[in-house]
């Protein structure tokens, strides 16, 4: 079966094309390893050119939407009547998902829209009639695959939506938990041996409750002389400002130290906002902790607290800095690690969405 994958290039802080991480550029690749032809056409939102590569057996596309979206558009149909895909999987934001819809139209070509995110919470869906046409999109598209359980129960309170909605989370790439004890994994990252480590890896501000965690390790380190916070990823500038004493920044690792970094830490946080974006999200960063066997506490909202709501110690009221030092300093005494099956690989993650594509009329 011939997919045409159509997305933007910059996504979630990475770059599809140059970092090669995350849901789409994972995605293609096991729709590849299924047997299916795979082309991708990605559009960047920054001056980048125009660039074409096979790779894992999948055909990448970038092309660039700024200063000119009208030529992506011809450059989208040109390719696609050239290539005459069999099915159309949009991803990205209302911009593409419409985009894929109508190109699916234009063709003839059944259309499943993916919705990795609350798309409606995107500034971009501010602007006048964009909310308006993403949900005309949904409706109208043959399947939706969406990225969280509260997501697809959130969907058709807005408005019709096609009978087929798959849930389809994100995942971690095989082997992703290294083959390295916790000792190994702090000398090989210079971190300090026998501390306490109380720490976290992403996207670190005020928007994600980075706050509870700095707030909640303060209060412990006033109890706890040797624990120490642990960070890396991009940042805000109130993070800064408000980091606690005994604090190792990391900056922004690769994301191939990330599992390093989960293996070394004593306990991982999960920290989100109670807000119509985090309720919608998947947990990506407590899926990966789990892969890596690591007792963690994460904001008991949307996906989080159904994944683990067989083990309420592992969560915390979001934006209760008071309960969450609790948890942790429960995890720091009686560890429970979570339920390492929580997390799916990639692979397992394609095979469904090769099912959907394949039975979508």
């Amino acid at each position: 079966m011939r997919i045409l994958v159509i997305c933007k290039r910059q996504y979630t802080g990475k770059d599809l094309l140059d970092d090669r991480y995350g849901r789409l550029f994972e995605l293609p690749l096991q729709l590849a390893e299924c047997g299916h032809n795979v082309s991708v056409l990605a559009s960047s939102y920054r001056p980048r050119g125009a660039l074409s590569r096979v790779e894992h057996g999948v055909h990448w596309r970038s092309v660039d939407a700024w200063p000119w979206p009208f030529d992506l558009w011809r450059v989208q149909v040109a390719a696609s009547m050239s290539w005459k895909p069999d099915v159309i999987w949009a991803s990205s934001d209302a911009l593409h998902l419409v985009a894929g819809e109508r190109l699916g139209k234009k063709l003839g070509v059944p259309v499943v829209l993916d919705l990795y995110d609350d798309y409606e919470a995107f500034n971009l869906t501010r602007l006048p009639g964009i909310r308006r046409v993403l949900r005309q999109a949904c409706a109208q598209a043959q399947a939706l695959s969406v990225v969280s359980e509260t997501l697809a129960n959130l969907l058709p309170l807005r408005g019709p939506v096609p009978a087929t909605v798959e849930v389809i989370g994100n995942g971690v790439p095989k082997n992703f938990a290294p083959s390295i004890n916790k000792e190994k994994a702090r000398l090989k990252l210079g971190l300090p041996a026998t501390a306490h480590l109380v720490g976290t890896a992403g996207t670190l501000n005020t928007s994600r409750g980075i706050g509870d965690l700095l707030e909640a390790v303060t209060s412990l380190q006033e109890r706890d002389s040797n624990l120490y916070l642990v960070i890396a990823g991009p940042r805000d500038r109130f993070l800064s400002r408000a980091l606690p004493a005994k604090t190792i920044d990391l900056g922004t690792l690769p994301h191939s130290q990330v599992p390093l970094l989960l293996r070394a830490l004593d306990v991982g946080v999960v920290c989100n906002r109670d807000s119509s974006f985090g309720r919608a999200c998947h947990p990506q960063k407590l899926v990966e902790m789990a892969a890596c066997g690591l007792p963690l506490v994460a904001a008991a909202v949307g996906d989080a607290a159904r994944l683990l709501g067989a083990q309420p110690k592992c969560l915390y009221t979001s934006g209760n800095a008071f309960e969450l030092a609790d948890r942790i300093a429960t995890q720091l005494l009686r560890p429970q690690l979570p339920d390492s099956t929580i997390g799916a690989d990639w692979s397992s993650l394609g095979r469904r969405l090769a099912n959907l594509l394949e039975k979508t009329p």
